[in-house]
């Protein structure tokens, strides 16, 4: 059949497309499929078997409602053959119709939901998002079986046609802020996508920017209680991560473990979730200009440990503290990419050994050891801001090594400012402390009880301010 020929040319003759030609009712019918996403099984028993036991008359409306045994069958015009066909779906064509239908019958390799190694829980749901948008899809309408959920879906990558779909509350929603995330997403033009972070840039107002400027995450139940706030989530098919709008910084010092336990211990652990973004960035520049230019601060007995073992240090403090700072850093790089359990053996090795060795040897101090790894610790107390938190640290280094604790006001004052003046769909970036918003320090660094909650946080632009529970 010449349709088939065409198709199979555009497509280079790859050997997983195959066709199949059968002889219903005295008319030929051909199938075209990819092998290697179909399931043989269903296709066998759904489609070929019900078609060779047919004897009427035959036509595209006749096989698609009466004879082919499938949930979703659609009659596509011959613009829409080949994209189909790469979209894993089983085409039909019936020898002299210029139309086809095309049927789900796709089976691909995929893992069972699992708790996500980005966000375990001690108490709560354990479900996290898999690589298949329609697990994703799956899971959100288990977790949220509700009329008001829309979800729509776009195609995006001139070679990879990739999935994107975009989740909703029309209830909740800013039909403005709906609007402007789908139409960038309409414009975005780039070869493939592979995951959200590939169209992360095309949304965002600042892609040049240092900060994150939407949430991410890998569970239902996150995802779900950030759609209840007004907010839009995107998943792309093949990533488990699904990314919100609008985004607050102070949704990455929360967690979900916070509201599954006591709310006077998630108010603690929020504190020092904070505390530690300050000894990740400031403590190693603070240390630095307390040798360099404040000792007269520092208690006596302080200064005279850190002299005795300082002393005969080949560095300056200021390249002590960056030696340092780049061994850390290679070791966790190293831990990363070497395979899972040599990894962590040569990162366990190289820390203990180059680390004790280094201060046996008289290369680097005690001092300078425990306050970059009381920093590379605290980072992780933020996980999603561990990127940033890096670099901040090595721009509070320069400034403690150069201009001590004036440069280290100067740049808490700058990334402040910066952070402040970024306002993302409305939302700004230090919601709800600056701007203060009384209603949503309920659920800031003071986390207060849910029966509490009673109004949705304005911070985020929603068309219902009340919570149910209000009502």
């Amino acid at each position: 059949m010449k349709i088939i020929e065409d198709i199979k040319k555009q497509l280079n003759n790859n050997p997983d497309i195959l066709e199949r030609k059968l002889s219903v009712s005295g008319k030929d019918v051909y199938l075209l499929f990819i092998k290697s996403t179909v399931d043989k099984t269903l296709f066998v028993h759904s489609v070929i078997s019900p078609l060779l036991d047919y004897s009427g008359e035959v036509s595209l409306d006749i096989l698609s409602q009466n004879v082919i045994k499938a949930v979703e069958i659609e009659k596509i015009e011959k613009s829409q053959f080949t994209k189909s066909l790469l979209r894993n779906k089983v085409l039909l064509f019936i020898d002299g119709d210029q139309q086809a239908l095309a049927i789900d019958m796709e089976l691909l390799p995929t893992r069972q939901p699992s708790e996500p190694p980005t966000s375990p829980t001690i108490q709560g749901p354990r479900e996290g998002f898999t690589e298949s948008i329609k697990t994703t899809i799956a899971l959100m309408r288990k977790q949220l079986p509700s009329k008001h959920l829309v979800i729509k879906s776009f195609f995006v990558g001139e070679l990879s046609h990739t999935q994107v779909s975009m989740f909703y509350m029309d209830n909740l929603a800013d039909k403005k802020l709906v609007k402007k995330i789908e139409k960038k997403i309409k414009k975005i033009n780039t070869d493939a996508v592979l995951d959200p972070h590939y169209i992360v840039e095309f949304i965002v107002g600042h892609p040049n920017s240092l900060f994150e400027q939407y949430g991410s995450c890998e569970k239902p139940d996150i995802v779900t209680a950030k759609l209840m706030e007004g907010r839009v989530a995107i998943a792309v098919d093949g990533s488990p991560i699904v990314i919100t709008f609008p985004f607050m910084l102070f949704e990455d010092i929360q967690n979900s473990n916070d509201y599954y336990t006591n709310s006077h211990y998630a108010t603690f652990i929020r504190y020092v979730r904070a505390f530690g973004i300050i000894m990740a960035t400031v403590v190693p520049g603070v240390y630095l200009s307390l040798r360099l230019y404040h000792y007269q601060v520092v208690p006596l007995k302080y200064i005279l440990t850190i002299s005795a073992t300082t002393q005969n240090l080949p560095f300056t403090p200021f390249l002590e503290i960056l030696f340092i700072l780049v061994l850390f850093q290679m070791l966790y790089e190293v831990s990363l990419r070497l395979p899972r359990y040599l990894g962590i053996a040569t990162s366990i090795v190289g820390a203990l050994v180059l680390g004790d060795t280094g201060v046996q040897a008289g290369l680097i101090s005690p001092p300078g050891i425990i306050v970059i790894a009381l920093s590379l610790i605290a980072v992780y107390t933020v996980p999603n801001q561990a990127p940033q938190l890096n670099i901040i640290r090595i721009v509070f280094v320069f400034l403690g090594g150069t201009l001590g604790l004036l440069g280290i006001v100067g740049g808490m004052i700058y990334f402040v400012n910066y952070l402040n003046s970024m306002n993302e769909f409305g939302t700004p970036n230090l919601a709800p402390y600056a701007p203060r918003v009384n209603s949503d320090l309920k659920d800031g660094l003071h986390k207060k009880p849910l029966t509490q909650m009673k109004q949705r946080p304005k911070s985020i632009h929603s068309n219902d301010d009340e919570r149910g529970l209000n009502k």
